[in-house]
């Protein structure tokens, strides 16, 4: 579900327009203006990392004292950072999908993704006395990130063609689901006959033809 509001944000702020419910999922409304000024991939692509690296040093920091709420805030941090994670994969896919060169960004994703899991890994490791209470985000979190850090190493190439027929795919899924839903709600033509009455009436008995006899009575030669 995620993934989807990801993408219906980077879409309506590819349009010029800012959904209601962003503000309110891992982004701030100036975080989105700014994301909503930076145009290229690349660029966005370094935006969204700042973002990230904000996150983390809020989380390090609260980290450091105990405080009452400190793992609800730690969660919602940790959430908001995997939240900008998917982001960064969904404007590499989209800009490799279009054919556009990532390479700047990509590099730049790359190197600040494996300084934030070895960040991450360390916060594990700390076993600090609330952790079961965001253990869950911090979990996701580093999957997410080494997920990412994956993608980002492949061949941009390989990685374009793999989505567009992924995309292709979908497409005609899509339309073929539409398509047998017509034909579902299309009345029959008059005339026709289906293959299921057809086989009925071939395996029902003939009735026999009324006759005017009396029992016992048989017809003249």
């Amino acid at each position: 579900m995620r993934r989807w509001t990801i993408l219906f944000l980077l879409c309506a702020t590819f349009a010029g327009a800012v959904p209601a419910f962003a503000g309110k999922d891992f982004l701030t409304e100036d975080e989105i203006e700014k994301v909503r000024e930076a145009q290229l991939p690349n660029d966005r692509l370094k935006l969204y990392i700042l973002f990230a690296r904000q996150r983390m040093d809020q989380l390090q920091r609260l980290l450091t004292k105990e405080k009452k709420g400190r793992s609800a805030e730690a969660r919602e941090l940790l959430e908001d950072y995997a939240g900008i994670i998917d982001a960064i994969d969904t404007v590499s896919d989209d800009a490799l999908q279009r054919g556009v060169d990532i390479a700047e960004g990509t590099a730049a994703v790359k190197t600040a993704e494996k300084r934030f899991v070895a960040q991450l890994q360390q916060i594990k490791d700390r076993n600090l006395s609330d952790v079961d209470l965001y253990n869950v985000a911090l979990t996701e979190a580093i999957e997410g990130t080494n997920d990412s850090m994956d993608l980002a190493s492949q061949d941009p190439t390989a990685r374009g063609a793999k989505l567009s027929a992924e995309d292709q795919k979908a497409k005609k899924e899509a339309e073929d689901a539409v398509a047998a839903e017509d034909r579902k709600g299309k009345p029959a033509e008059p005339g026709a006959t289906t293959d299921v009455a057809k086989s009925d009436d071939q395996t029902k008995p003939r009735r026999k033809p009324p006759t005017l006899l009396k029992p016992g009575e048989k017809p003249p030669e």
